[in-house]
């Protein structure tokens, strides 16, 4: 009773967090007020607090009473996204075109959570616990910079956590799986430089806008010919855009779009392919082609150990009712994958009611956030003791 009577205390405070922060969206490495609230909530509750890490990234460190011993990191992103909220709800964002449309409001709240409960208690674990709230999810640069900052030579962490809410499950669900959850993005820009002429007389230049309709069937058969078909490769141009005039053929014409893959192998394979199909474009064309690579992030891999420590954790605070032991991937990525590259870990799905992610009236349903904090207690109890 008193630890439902604790956590109901707990998740009025967490909503009151995660709207403030929902009502003052800030973007990728601008969340000054974000990482400040954070800060100060942390050491509030006397934790150890170190603030611009990969720019605007918080860690907050708390040491166990038993020593030393392993170290855990837990993550959390704090950005949110260049759109605009068409939701009605109260603590609407007023920053205009700034949206916490993903949830990474709800993922700061949970860890401000787990922090309060961890230090108001008597930090009864062997080991260190490091809080990561990170910046600058969205555009898969966040986490890169933290590693760059130095966050594991600074913050020593033997494995990492972290969550995100998803309405593919039901709310009071939790996903997991061993391998890739999340798949690598490769965000790119084709440049072909044509001969603009006159749209009566296309023998005297060279055609952009037929070569890049070439190019987007062409890149096609990448995934159709030379991926393994028990493989995952998606390749999207998502933008088209050449000419000014109806009665002109521009002289340049610029496609963009994504790349997703489920292996480091896939995705090496879909860039290098790429790359020779615009050369050959290039030489049957007689124009120039660029290919250049904007973004580019890996998948986002569990380790099967990691996982285990989830799937338990699910089953002994939530039940085994409430666990998909091995969820399907999603081709979505995250940039917690570069953390995963250079420590072992897990990622994991917190279902929810409500709307899709990156929806204008995208919520996050605060209703799963004392299961958020239950489930990554769980995983410190077991790996702290």
């Amino acid at each position: 009773m008193q630890e439902e009577t604790y956590l109901g205390a707990l998740a009025d405070e967490m909503r009151t967090w995660r709207r403030d922060i929902h009502r003052h969206p800030e973007l990728g490495f601008e969340e000054h007020r974000t990482c400040g609230m954070v800060a100060r909530l942390l050491q509030a509750w006397d934790i150890e607090v170190t603030e611009g890490v990969g720019g605007t990234g918080v860690v907050g460190t708390l040491r166990g009473i038993k020593g030393p011993g392993r170290s855990l990191g837990l993550r959390a992103d704090m950005d949110a996204l260049p759109m605009d909220e068409l939701g009605a709800v109260a603590h609407r964002s007023v920053n205009p075109g700034v949206f916490h449309g993903c949830g990474h409001d709800g993922h700061t709240a949970i860890m401000l959570g787990v922090a309060k409960t961890l230090a108001t208690g008597k930090r009864d674990f062997r080991g260190t616990v490091h809080l990561i709230f990170q910046p600058a999810e969205e555009t898969l640069g966040g986490g890169a910079a933290m590693l760059k900052d130095g966050l594991f030579e600074r913050f020593p962490c033997d494995e990492i956590y972290a969550l995100h809410n998803i309405n593919q499950l039901p709310a009071g669900m939790v996903g997991v799986r061993n391998g890739a959850i999340l798949s690598a993005c490769d965000v790119f820009r084709i440049r072909i430089q044509g001969v603009g002429t006159h749209a009566a007389m296309p023998h005297l230049g060279i055609d952009p806008i037929l070569v890049g309709t070439s190019l987007v069937q062409a890149l096609q058969s990448i995934v159709s010919r030379n991926v393994d078909p028990l493989e995952t490769s998606v390749i999207s141009v998502c933008t088209f855009n050449a000419g000014t005039a109806r009665n002109v053929i521009a002289d340049h014409a610029e496609l963009t779009g994504t790349v997703r893959t489920l292996s480091v192998q896939t995705q090496q394979l879909t860039i290098k392919r790429m790359q020779e199909i615009c050369g050959a474009a290039a030489a049957m064309y007689q124009c120039g082609i660029t290919l250049e690579w904007l973004v580019s992030g890996p998948p986002t891999v569990n380790a099967p150990e990691q996982a285990d420590v989830v799937r338990r954790a699910v089953a002994n605070t939530l039940g085994a009712d409430k666990l998909e032991p091995d969820m399907r991937p999603l081709m979505a990525s995250e940039d917690f994958a570069f953390m995963l590259q250079a420590r072992p870990g897990a990622y994991f799905f917190l279902g929810h009611d409500g709307q899709m992610c990156h929806h204008p009236q995208f919520d996050f349903d605060d209703e799963t956030s004392p299961l958020g904090v239950s489930v990554f207690l769980d995983i410190i109890r077991q790996r702290l003791g």
